[in-house]
């Protein structure tokens, strides 16, 4: 790529949907081990970066209740100055739309936006794989949305290939309750004896088996997964709605027919608190082009 300088940068940061997450064994260490395609949705948070000439990491809007040792973006943001040893700093604005608690994945696309953007801004020049392996770091998330194309995802998240999805609409719908991942994973009644898939198997019927083996565990532990889910079943007669990840969102995907305005209408009456759109899949991060793959 050819050096570009910039004094500042403002990225959209997608959120991911997972079509489906079949939990398939378990590491000697405890970890699961899952198969899932994970889709790029346009809603988006949206990080301003800005040099400073002071040597720190200076967030001007921290989230409320999140203290800066856990704030991913800060964190990032620390990560790849103490890797490269950067004596500069920078400032960091964060306008969150992607809920949190939701299982879409908002957090870990907010660091990986950090890590491509201070790599453009600090002229780093550090490619997707070291990136990536910098990400890994901060979550199992953060390397999907550093590749930056949808994708079949393997492992504890680590393993990730390129696929091909139709552009699609879809309605998800946050109930506005989050649930500790921790708790779902570490669940007895947890399924995780799924059975495997391939890359070429889920492309053979792409709509077929979209399951999440979380999904039983999250409604008993959260009653408001249920509720959302009951509630796109009335929404969109017909359709199959699902959770994605281990958060409480849930989703159904769309037809081509759908009355999208007669959708949104009833979006407009959703139970006190919760949150709800009609998506489109995105093919790419936004932020896709600031990194090199090589």
């Amino acid at each position: 790529m050819s050096e570009i300088s910039y004094q500042s940068l403002t990225l959209r940061s997608p959120a991911k949907l997972n079509l489906f997450l079949h939990i398939v064994g378990r590491r000697a260490d405890g970890y699961h081990l899952l198969q899932s395609v994970f889709q790029l949705i346009d809603w988006c948070d949206t990080i301003h970066l800005k040099l400073i000439p002071q040597n720190e990491i200076r967030r001007i809007d921290p989230i409320a209740g999140v203290e800066p040792e856990n704030d991913l973006v800060v964190r990032a943001a620390k990560l790849l100055k103490d890797f490269c040893q950067i004596e500069s700093g920078v400032e960091i604005s964060l306008q969150k739309e992607i809920p949190m608690g939701a299982g879409m994945g908002g957090g870990s696309s907010d660091a990986a936006t950090a890590l491509i953007g201070l790599n453009t801004l600090w002229n780093l020049n550090l490619d997707k794989k070291t990136l990536c392996e910098l990400g890994l770091q901060l979550g199992a998330d953060v390397p999907f949305f550093i590749f930056g194309k949808n994708a079949f995802v393997e492992g504890i998240g680590e393993q990730i290939q390129e696929i091909a999805l139709e552009t699609r609409d879809f309605l998800v719908i946050f109930p506005n309750q989050g649930i500790p991942t921790i708790s779902i994973f570490q669940d007895p009644e947890l399924t995780r004896n799924h059975g495997q898939t391939t890359i070429d198997g889920f492309l053979a019927s792409p709509w077929s088996d979209l399951s999440n083996d979380c999904q039983a565990v999250a409604m008993r532990i959260c009653p408001e997964v249920k509720q959302a889910l009951d509630w796109i079943s009335q929404a969109v007669p017909g359709s199959e709605p699902r959770m994605s990840g281990s958060g409480s969102s849930v989703f159904t995907v769309l037809d081509s027919k759908m009355n999208v305005a007669k959708l949104e209408n009833l979006l407009q009456n959703l139970p006190k608190g919760w949150i709800g759109r009609v998506v489109r899949g995105l093919n790419k991060n936004p932020a896709y082009n600031l990194i090199s793959s090589d």
